[in-house]
């Protein structure tokens, strides 16, 4: 059988099943298609908007309930679709563009995953994540192909391509995840690359072993895998290297303009992946991630743009995705497969995946608690799901027994394996010392006098603090005050790789420059969330211009972090008075020292920095929205406010 005749017999399966009347292979935009009765160009926009307000609306759910989204994702789409409410069809919806559209948008998640793959992460780690997607894969897809022959009592052939789609993990649920737990230490950036780098892998896996059932010779097989791994590397490799250096070219020499810079990424993206994949069959994908890998580590240009315009672009298509791959399961089958099927999940995430890291850590630096973290990570995703779909449709228009098993089985693995992971890992993580609950840290981006008596404070009060600054004298200074620095430029491109972000929830910029501090919060909203990114009031205008007095009156508030403390709080302001001998003090109220006790002992020129609430969780104190608002009382009885206060003994003798 020709390399081509699969994807031909797709499409005639595909549309004798949804259009009998309909000449198959082709889209025929001139004729009215009908769908449940209805014209299909009339009827397609509710299906698309659907499709958008469902995923998206799992994605805001899932993060308010602290569900993975993932998981409500295929649970809406197994709801909307034919097993269930019959509102989705995707095969009779969108026709020959379903799979074509599903391997262009998997190729865009993956490209900005390659984006976010930067060569520093691997300089103590690089070791175990070449052995996690080499001999820890192929240990997964003999683990994963000898438990579906086993439990699930599948043909050997079949049991091996399952076994080849289930190699991979992926970046679609990995990186969320990871986004949650901020795990320290090296397991983060590890999980990240095996989550990337695998993809192409197990895609690739899963084609080979796909066309060896085709060819069904061992030894035209053989020779023939030996000549696609090949191809593809040199095919995939090679165009995704051009696109990247072709488009520094075009960036750096200025011959596009910034605010094309996106879409002509995009459209190199789309281009590579298709001409590789007409040159060399998948090999786009592996094209895309070398396209975002390169282009993540070489020095000309700055990316930083495209890879918060990808990330936006990569929820949506996830979203979108898993609604669409799972309306095509049908319900039936994941019940009756179930009793085994999670009995072969079962098999993989205790027995495969702690078998595969082990081997991988063997000679590795890894503590213990980091290796666990690893073995209980492994959670299936998109391409997982895309694949195994393509392919069974394949194997039934070739015939083959028990192909019908195929998505079944991956979507009940993808489920499992999220729920498991997904609600776990985050315990697990925090048990094995790797992460916290809700990190209450605070990352100071400046280490100036009146920071590191802020910083000392809360540190003896029990909280994680990380002084950041490119000014080594203060640096110095808060080190040997014994506080945690790093010395550097928190804008420079290595320093999110360096600085260590476990148990740190919130920054604070805190720096004299309010652009600094501008720009700090722009790069860490995607860290930390804009909830949790602050920055002191502007300074007043050199030009005698006042300041606003309040955020919401400021020409930059988009731009800008939530405002700290008060009004007064200007960085000058600050300093000033830490010269002048105020200190950071930390008052618990009570009933009988309340807030307007302390006033009445320190003066009024308090200013409240933090609020200590029962449980140790901190708050930074915001500017009360009304400034003639004198009222305001930042904490109540029973907490701790840390202030900003003048010396006792000099109210003891205004008192006087």
């Amino acid at each position: 059988m020709g390399h081509d005749a699969p994807f031909h017999l797709r499409y005639n399966f595909a549309h004798q099943q949804a259009f009998p009347d309909v000449p198959t292979g082709r889209w025929n935009f001139g004729a009215c298609r009908l769908v449940k009765g209805t014209c299909l160009s009339e009827s397609l926009l509710p299906y698309l908007a659907g499709i958008v307000v469902l995923g998206v609306a799992a994605q805001w759910l899932a993060w308010r309930v602290g569900l993975p989204s993932i998981l409500l994702l295929l649970v809406l789409g197994i709801i909307a679709g034919p097993a269930v409410t019959s509102w989705l069809d995707p095969d009779a919806v969108f026709g020959d563009l379903l799979f074509p559209v599903v391997s262009l948008s998997v190729a865009l998640i993956l490209y900005e995953g390659g984006l976010s793959l930067r060569l520093r992460e691997l300089k103590s780690s690089g070791a175990v994540v070449r052995n996690l997607v080499s001999v820890g894969a192929l240990l997964t897809w003999a683990g994963a192909a000898l438990a579906a022959y086993i439990i699930l009592q599948l043909s050997l052939a079949l049991s091996i391509l399952l076994g080849a789609v289930l190699v991979v993990t992926g970046p679609t649920v990995i990186s969320p995840l990871l986004r949650t737990i901020r795990p320290t230490g090296p397991v983060g950036p590890i999980l990240k690359w095996e989550g990337v780098v695998i993809d192409p892998i197990g895609a690739l896996l899963a084609v080979l072993v796909f066309e060896a059932m085709v060819i069904g010779v061992a030894s035209d097989a053989a020779a023939y895998i030996v000549v696609a791994v090949a191809k593809t590397a040199v095919v995939g490799g090679g165009l995704g290297m051009a696109a990247a250096l072709l488009f520094v070219l075009l960036s750096h020499r200025r011959w596009i303009s910034d605010h094309l810079e996106n879409p002509v990424s995009l459209m190199l993206v789309v281009a590579v992946f298709s001409l590789s994949n007409h040159l060399q069959h998948e090999s786009g994908l592996l094209a895309v991630i070398v396209m975002g890998f390169v282009l993540a580590n070489q020095r000309w240009v700055d990316v930083e743009h495209l890879i918060e315009f990808k990330e936006n672009l990569r929820v949506l298509l996830i979203s979108s995705l898993f609604i669409v791959l799972a309306a095509r399961v049908d319900a039936a089958d994941l019940v009756r497969l179930a009793p085994a099927g999670l009995l072969f999940v079962a098999g993989l995430v205790f027995v495969v995946r702690p078998a595969s890291v082990w081997v991988s850590t063997i000679g590795s630096r890894l503590s213990m608690s980091e290796r666990v973290f690893l073995a209980w990570m492994a959670p299936r995703g998109l391409v997982a799901a895309a694949v195994s779909s393509i392919f069974a449709i394949r194997l039934e228009a070739l015939g083959l027994a028990d192909a019908g098993v195929l998505v079944p089985m991956t979507f009940i693995t993808i489920i499992a394996t999220i729920t498991v992971y997904g609600l776990s890992a985050p315990i697990a993580a925090r048990k094995l010392g790797l992460a916290e609950a809700n990190p209450q840290g605070i990352l100071f981006v400046g280490a100036q006098n009146w920071v590191k008596e802020l910083a000392g404070v809360l540190q003896r009060e029990g909280f994680r603090v990380l002084l950041v600054d490119n000014n080594r004298d203060h640096t110095y200074d808060a080190r040997m005050a014994g506080l945690p620095t790093f010395a550097g430029s928190i804008l420079a491109e290595h320093t999110l790789d360096e600085i260590d972000l476990g148990g740190i929830g919130r920054v604070l910029a805190v720096t004299p420059n309010d652009w600094v501090n501008v720009l700090t919060v722009q790069r860490f909203h995607r860290v930390f969330g804009k909830a949790n990114c602050f920055q002191l009031p502007p300074q007043p205008s050199r030009g005698g211009h006042a300041k606003p007095s309040k955020q919401e009156d400021s020409p930059y508030k988009y731009l800008q972090g939530r405002w700290l403390f008060d009004q007064r709080a200007t960085h000058s302001a600050l300093e000033r008075r830490v010269e002048e001998g105020y200190a950071a003090k930390a008052t618990r109220l009570t009933e009988e020292f309340d807030y307007a006790a302390l006033l009445a002992r320190y003066g009024s020129d308090v200013i409240p920095l933090f609020v200590i609430e029962p449980g140790n969780r901190l708050t930074p104190v915001e500017p009360p929205k009304d400034a003639a608002d004198t009222s305001n009382e930042p904490a109540k009885p029973g907490q701790t406010l840390v202030s900003l206060v003048r010396p006792e003994t000099t109210t003891d003798k205004r008192e006087e």
